[in-house]
């Protein structure tokens, strides 16, 4: 396996481990200064777009995507060259991290405005169905709250804590932020499907052989699904993976009409 990695795939492999062990073990305020914000975040800065996917959460956020690129990207580089695979990856990384961005700024607009819509009109079942949806960014003890306001409605104190409670979450959800290359590698995923189909892959869980095109059929689907369900307990980022394998399939599609540029 190592001793046919291609130079760009090398490159990428060490740049990302080398910054991971930086930023976990020298400089630990680099994964905060390089991740990448909600856009009306203070923390926000455009160059996040790009450094955002050379940081990971942890090692095995690190591990699936580097031994994703280990696995795919070889093969990639030696079909489609050196300089074509690279703008494959930071295209997809890039772009996923920028259409990820007006996704969660449409999520945090629609935030907004239930929080100014129960401003505007304080009740106990408006409050009650943002705490669910947002229930991954309360202690368990917020629903003692919530029974407690329910049972007082109009009483000004617990409507004032109401309103901060959710003006906390505002500027919680605004500030968390995206890390990892994972984008990037759903756009490897999709090239390899396309220009490779029918390769036979074998996997480790369950241990059996399929198709490029049906795995990656099966994590694209599995993605779309969790965009559309949208579990606040779920902190990862689906939507960017989806831009990623958007991203990637419009590429291998404009390259496939025109072999010739293939180089």
């Amino acid at each position: 396996m190592f001793r046919n990695i291609t130079p760009i795939v090398q490159n990428l492999l060490l740049a990302n481990v080398v910054l991971f062990l930086v930023s976990t073990f020298l400089f630990p305020q680099l994964k905060s200064l390089f991740a990448l914000y909600y856009i009306h975040s203070s923390y926000f800065r455009p160059f996040q777009f790009l450094t955002y996917m050379f940081m990971h959460a942890d090692f095995w956020h690190l591990f699936s995507n580097m031994f994703g690129l280990l696995i795919f990207g070889p093969l990639l580089e030696q079909f489609l060259g050196p300089k074509k695979i690279l703008i494959l990856w930071m295209v997809c990384g890039v772009g996923s991290g920028v259409l990820y961005s007006g996704y969660n700024s449409y999520r945090m607009n629609s935030l907004q405005d239930k929080v100014e819509a129960f401003e505007n009109d304080p009740n106990p079942e408006a409050f009650n169905k943002l705490v669910i949806a947002n229930r991954a960014f309360f202690q368990p003890s917020v629903f003692d709250f919530v029974d407690d306001y329910s049972r007082n409605p109009e009483d000004p104190n617990r409507i004032s804590q109401a309103k901060q409670t959710l003006n906390v979450i505002l500027d919680v959800q605004g500030n968390v932020p995206m890390v990892g290359a994972s984008g990037a590698m759903f756009g490897i995923l999709i090239a390899f499907a396309m220009l490779f189909p029918n390769t036979q892959l074998f996997l480790l869980f369950p241990p059996m052989p399929v198709k490029a095109k049906y795995l990656v059929l099966f994590y694209g689907l599995y993605t779309i699904y969790n965009v559309v369900v949208n579990n606040p307990m779920d902190n990862v980022a689906h939507f960017a993976h989806l831009s990623g394998l958007v991203i990637g399939a419009i590429l291998v599609y404009f390259w496939k009409k025109d072999r010739s540029n293939f180089y």
